[in-house]
C-alpha cells in the first residue's frame, strides 16, 4: 500500500490519472448522451420488437418462378428453417464464433482486439464486431458526425444490439441478419444474393457456395466472385477452413470443397437486363396504377420499392427465353443483310436530315439551346469523342465516339416487337417489345404504333363474310383507278404482269395478299361496316374513312392487333391482352386480382370458321408458305403476313388453337426502310421470329399442348361454300368489251 501512496504523490503519475479519468468521464458522457437521444433518436425496444425491413417486390412468372424485381435494396426474406445448417454455420465460424454465449457485445473478442490491435499493433486482430452489432448497422446505418463519428456509431451499435438480444431468439437475430446484410453487387440479404450468383434459392446452396457468399461479407466489393474470382476462392477456402476448425466439417470435406471451382451462375435481376426486361418495365407500369387505387390495412399507401409485394404475372418464362432466343437469332441475320442491301449509300450516314430531328430531342442539346448556344456551338460540343459503350450484335463494343457518331449508329438498327398471348384469355404468354432494352427503351408492343400493312385486310373479308359475302364470290385482280380519291390507284407486287380477266375467290385472294381485291371488296362493303367490324373485333383507335384502309395504311398498336387475332380461335370473341393476374403483400394476402375481361362476339361462328381456314391457306399455300417449305413446320397454323408502302414495316401473325403471335419489324425511323420487298415483306422480315420461335417449342415436349393441338373442323356448310375453283377468267365477250385499265368512283364519303 505504501508504494501505491508513494507513485500517487508522484506528479507524471497524478496527471496520468487525471487524463485517464478525464477520458474515461468523456467517454462515459457520451454514451449517456447517445443512450439520451442527444445525437440521434436510438430505437426504443417497443420499435425494435415491430422491425419492419424494406423488402423488395417479386415478380413472378405463370408458374412462380422469380423473373425480376423492383427494389431500392435488393433484398428478400427468408424464414430461419429456410437456411440450410451449413450456410449458419459457415457465418459463426467466419464472423462472430461466441454469437450463441454473448449477450450482443463479445467482451472476449473486444479484449483481443484492444490488446492485439491498440497495445501489440496486430492488423490481423479483427474489429470485434458481432453478428448482433452488424445486424444494428444494417438495421439502422450510420450517421455522419463532425468529431468521433466511429466511436459515437460504436456506442449507438452497442446500445441497440443489446435491446435486439433481450427481445429476440438467437434465432430470430440470424434470420433477421441474413435478411438484410450486405452482399456485392447492391444485393441484400443472402436468398437475393444467392439467385444472383449461382441461380438458386437459398436453401439449395451447396457447402461451398454458402461459404463463398459468407466469405464476401468482410468486404463485399474486394472479394466479389464476378469481379474477383481468385481472391473470392481464396477467402471462400479461408471461410471452410474456419468451418473445419469449430468443428462444422471433417479436414476430407474441406480438401474437397477447396479444389471446387466458383461455379457462378450470374444472373442479374437489374432492370435493364435479364429475361424480359420490357414485360418488367410493363408490368412495374401497370402496377404503379394498381396501387395508387388500393391502401393498406392502416390506411397508408403501398411502396412498390420496399413492402416486399408479390406480383403474379400471366407470363411463361421458358417461352418467354425462347422467344427471345428466336428473336435474336433471326435479327443478327438481318440486319447483316438490311445493310448490305444499301451498298455503299446508307441514308443513315449520308443523309444528315434523318439525324437532325433526334438531336434536337436530346436533353444535352435542349440544355445547350437554353444556355444560349448557337446551333454551330451545340455541334462542336456534341462532336467531342469519348469512350462509349455501343450495341453491337456480335457483342457490344466501346469506342471512342462523339453524341453525333452514336446517333448515326443506332439509326441503321431494325427493332422488333413480338406478343403471344393465350387467345381464349388474352393472358401474356411471351413479350418482346424491343431487340435490347439497355440501349433501345422504346416498347413496341405497348407504346407503338405502326402502319399494320396487309394484317388489316382480315378486318375487310371478315366484315364482307359477316355481311353476306360468299366464300366463292370473284373478283378481278386487275387495277382500278378511283376518281373521287385523286384517280388513286391500287396495285399489286408485279402487277405488270397480271391479267386484268382473271379472278380470284375469297380464300385465293386473301391467302396471296391481293391488293386490288382487298380494296374492291372494301368498296363492296363499305367502308363505316368494316370500321364497325374492326371496332368490335377490339381496334379501339378511330380509323379513316379512306378507301386505303384495306392495305392497313393506318397505325395500330401491336397488343390490340393480337387480342383482335385471338377471336378468330376464341369462338369469335376477342380479348384484351394483360400480364398481371394478382398481387400479394409481404405476407401472402392477396390485395388485388385480375380475370379476364369478358367480350362479345365480333362476328359469327360461320365468319369465324370461313376466315380461319382462309388464313390456313395463308399457310399452307400462300403468302406465308414459308413456314411449311423452309421451316417445315407441319402444326396446326393459320396466319397473315403484313408489309407496308416502300417496306417500311413487316409483319406476320400465327394463329394456332392455343396461341396467337404477332411479330413486327422495322427501322424506328419512319423514313428508313427495307431497300428491296424481297427483303423487307413480312415474310422475309417477320415470319422468320414466328417460325424460328416455333420451332424451339416444337422440340420440348413441355409445349405439347401447344404445339400439338389441333383447330376443330370446319362445318359441313362451310366446307361446302369454300368447295369452289380459286380461280376463273373472264369469258370470251367480256375479254372483248372489259377496258384493260377501269376507272370508277369509290363508294365511300368523298
Amino acid at each position: 500500500m505504501e508504494w501505491i501512496k508513494s507513485m500517487l504523490k508522484k506528479k507524471w503519475v497524478k496527471w496520468g490519472l487525471i487524463v485517464f479519468s478525464s477520458i474515461l468521464l468523456f467517454f462515459i458522457a457520451l454514451f449517456i448522451s447517445i443512450y439520451l437521444g442527444l445525437f440521434g433518436k436510438v430505437p426504443t425496444s417497443k420499435e425494435l420488437s415491430s422491425i419492419k425491413q424494406e423488402e423488395a417486390t417479386q415478380v413472378l412468372d405463370k408458374d412462380g418462378q422469380l423473373i425480376g424485381k423492383y427494389y431500392i435494396y435488393d433484398r428478400q426474406p427468408l424464414h430461419y428453417n429456410d437456411f440450410p445448417k451449413h450456410l449458419i454455420d459457415a457465418l459463426i465460424a467466419t464472423e462472430d464464433v461466441r454469437f450463441f454465449e454473448h449477450d450482443g457485445i463479445d467482451n472476449v473478442s473486444l479484449l483481443r482486439v484492444f490488446v492485439k490491435s491498440i497495445l501489440l499493433r496486430d492488423k490481423s486482430a479483427g474489429g470485434g464486431s458481432t453478428i448482433t452489432l452488424q445486424l444494428a448497422k444494417n438495421l439502422y446505418g450510420r450517421n455522419e458526425y463532425r468529431f468521433f463519428s466511429m466511436v459515437i456509431n460504436k456506442f449507438r451499435e452497442s446500445i441497440i444490439a443489446k435491446r435486439i438480444e433481450a427481445i429476440y431468439s438467437k434465432e430470430d437475430i440470424l434470420t433477421m441478419y441474413l435478411n438484410t446484410v450486405p452482399f456485392p453487387d447492391n444485393t441484400y440479404g443472402v436468398e437475393s444474393a444467392a439467385r444472383k450468383f449461382f441461380n438458386k434459392p437459398a436453401m439449395q446452396l451447396t457447402k461451398a457456395e454458402a461459404a463463398t457468399l459468407v466469405g464476401t461479407l468482410k468486404a463485399n466489393n474486394y472479394y466479389n466472385p464476378r469481379l474477383y474470382p481468385e481472391r473470392s476462392l481464396q477467402r471462400r477456402n479461408v471461410v471452410l477452413n474456419q468451418m473445419v476448425k469449430y468443428g462444422n466439417m471433417p479436414q476430407d470435406s474441406v480438401n474437397f470443397y477447396t479444389k471446387q471451382a466458383l461455379g457462378l451462375d450470374y444472373k442479374s435481376f437489374n432492370h435493364d437486363v435479364g429475361i424480359a426486361p420490357y414485360f418488367r418495365e410493363q408490368v412495374k407500369k401497370e402496377l404503379a396504377a394498381i396501387l395508387d387505387s388500393i391502401k393498406k390495412p392502416n390506411g397508408e399507401a403501398y411502396d412498390l420499392y420496399r413492402d416486399g409485394l408479390i406480383v403474379h404475372t400471366t407470363l411463361d418464362m421458358g417461352m418467354q427465353q425462347l422467344a427471345e432466343d428466336a428473336m435474336k437469332e433471326h435479327l443478327e441475320v438481318l440486319q447483316k443483310d438490311f445493310e448490305i442491301s444499301y451498298g455503299n449509300r446508307v441514308p443513315w450516314q449520308t443523309n444528315e436530315k434523318l439525324i437532325e430531328a433526334p438531336l434536337k430531342a436530346l436533353p444535352k442539346y435542349l440544355s445547350y439551346k437554353k444556355a444560349g448556344l448557337t446551333d454551330a456551338q451545340i455541334y462542336d460540343s456534341l462532336s467531342v469523342k469519348h469512350n462509349t459503350e455501343l450495341f453491337e450484335w456480335k457483342g457490344d463494343t466501346i469506342k471512342k465516339v462523339s453524341v453525333l457518331d452514336s446517333l448515326q449508329h443506332y439509326l441503321k438498327f431494325l427493332n422488333t416487337g413480338m406478343l403471344s398471348i393465350e387467345p381464349k384469355t388474352g393472358a401474356i404468354r411471351t413479350y418482346i417489345g424491343g431487340i435490347d432494352y439497355r440501349f433501345f427503351k422504346y416498347d413496341h408492343v405497348s407504346q407503338s404504333e405502326r402502319q399494320v400493312g396487309s394484317t388489316f385486310k382480315p378486318f375487310v373479308y371478315t366484315a364482307a363474310i359477316e355481311n353476306g359475302m360468299k366464300p366463292c364470290t370473284y373478283f378481278s385482280v386487275g387495277a382500278v383507278t378511283y376518281s373521287n380519291y385523286d384517280d388513286w390507284t391500287p396495285t399489286n407486287s408485279g402487277a405488270e404482269d397480271e391479267d386484268p380477266h382473271l379472278n380470284y375467290n375469297l380464300e385465293m385472294a386473301l391467302s396471296n395478299s391481293v391488293n386490288t381485291i382487298a380494296v374492291k371488296v372494301l368498296n363492296e362493303v363499305g367502308i363505316d361496316k368494316v370500321l364497325e367490324q374492326a371496332n368490335k373485333m377490339g381496334i379501339t383507335k378511330e380509323l379513316p374513312k379512306l378507301p386505303s384502309i384495306a392495305l392497313g395504311v393506318t397505325e395500330i398498336n401491336l397488343k390490340e392487333l393480337t387480342g383482335a387475332y385471338a377471336s378468330y380461335v376464341n369462338k369469335s370473341k376477342p380479348v384484351k391482352p394483360y400480364c398481371i393476374t394478382k398481387v400479394m403483400d409481404r405476407n401472402g394476402n392477396v390485395i388485388a386480382s385480375f380475370e379476364p375481361k369478358k367480350t362479345d362476339p365480333a362476328f359469327s361462328d360461320y365468319t369465324r370458321q370461313v376466315m380461319l381456314e382462309i388464313m390456313k391457306s395463308t399457310v399452307n399455300e400462300g403468302t406465308a408458305a414459308r413456314l411449311r417449305s423452309s421451316y417445315n413446320l407441319t402444326n396446326d397454323i393459320a396466319g397473315k403476313t403484313g408489309t407496308t408502302q416502300n417496306n417500311k414495316d413487316g409483319w406476320f401473325v400465327g394463329i394456332t388453337p392455343n396461341l396467337v403471335t404477332v411479330t413486327w419489324v422495322g427501322n424506328d425511323n419512319h423514313a428508313i426502310g427495307f431497300k428491296s420487298t424481297g427483303l423487307g415483306q413480312g415474310a422475309n422480315s417477320a415470319l422468320p421470329i414466328f417460325a424460328k420461335f416455333y420451332k424451339k417449342l416444337s422440340s420440348d415436349a413441355k409445349y405439347d399442348n401447344l404445339t400439338k393441338s389441333h383447330f376443330e373442323s370446319p362445318t359441313a356448310e362451310v366446307v361446302s361454300d369454300l368447295n369452289c375453283e380459286e380461280t376463273k377468267r373472264d369469258g370470251f365477250f367480256k375479254r372483248l368489251f372489259t377496258k384493260k385499265h377501269k376507272t370508277r368512283k369509290f363508294k365511300g364519303e368523298k
